[in-house]
């Protein structure tokens, strides 16, 4: 009998995964918060979740006829590949700055919130796989 560790991990460490990538972005945003011109960007952390997990948000995968054509992404890569959107200014700046720097921290806040939990719950579940194979419970 084998046994799958992507089976036995589920869709947790593509969680982590996304949302150490979300981090990323929300620290670039904050650090750009007085950079002239600069637009922030965000990912969609649900779709790129549904993606990771085979669901694909319902949308037809683009086929490539040359290997110099675009992978059809949408994105400038930016965060390990995930699509990145712009986020839509409450109060765009003079300078063309949209970065809300009180929204930005409250979201990064979040995001380690849900990041510190991800990572709890992949923990339990591999202390639960080392458990299991030791005879433990």
């Amino acid at each position: 009998m084998s046994i799958s560790l992507e089976n036995a991990l589920g869709i947790l460490p593509q969680s982590v995964d996304l949302r150490a990538q979300r981090m990323e972005v929300l620290s670039s945003n904050i650090a750009n918060a007085d950079t002239p011109g600069y637009k922030a960007r965000d990912l969609d952390f649900r779709s790129q979740l549904e993606a990771a997990a085979g669901g694909g948000g319902g949308q037809l995968a683009m086929s490539q006829t040359s290997a110099g054509h675009q992978d059809g992404s949408g994105g400038a890569g930016g965060a390990g590949g995930a699509e990145m959107k712009y986020r839509v200014p409450s109060q765009p700046a003079l300078d063309g700055n949209t970065v809300d720097p009180q929204m930005e921290r409250a979201a990064f806040a979040e995001n380690s919130v849900k990041y510190q939990s991800s990572l709890e719950f992949l923990n339990r579940r591999v202390s639960g796989i080392r458990d299991a194979f030791r005879g433990d419970r």
